[in-house]
């Protein structure tokens, strides 16, 4: 089975866009890849597990909160590499619009934090471009009733 670092293959990954009226839920990374970065809460898809389960169960990991998975929003590659250019992480991540159905907002497994942001908040945090671009798609979606 490959790693997460220097994989053989690359890892699938989940990323949720919890939004509720006004904001936006980030997390911070407590670990590699991206450790002490502002970003979307999820993580890795488990065998056997569909997207879907793998990003409630990661959400329900990493916030304490439980959540409905709505319309997909992107679906996008994450490649990490070494000072050498060696492939050190690289994950394909798929990113879904959610809402919250439940629980209690506090960080937990490998997220430093948990913080609900408002939108005009969001270049505060130090997002990476490609983040920010799924949020504002997914703000987008959300708009439209997706």
């Amino acid at each position: 089975m490959s790693g997460r670092e220097y994989p053989e293959h690359p890892r699938v990954g989940v990323g949720g866009v919890v939004i509720e009226p006004g904001r936006v839920l980030l997390v911070r990374r407590g670990s590699e890849p991206m450790q002490g970065e502002w970003s979307l809460p999820g993580g890795l898809v488990e065998l056997g597990e569909e997207l879907t389960q793998a990003l409630r169960r990661e959400i329900r990991e990493e916030t304490g909160l439980r959540v409905a998975v709505g319309p997909m929003v992107e679906v996008l590659d994450r490649i990490h590499r070494d000072a050498h250019g060696k492939v050190r992480f690289h994950y394909l991540l798929v990113d879904f619009l959610c809402r919250i159905e439940g629980g209690k907002l506090e960080a937990a497994s490998d997220a430093a934090a948990a913080q609900w942001v408002a939108p005009a908040d969001l270049e505060q945090f130090r997002l990476r471009p490609e983040t920010l671009r799924v949020i504002e798609k997914a703000l987008e979606i959300a708009v439209s009733g997706g």
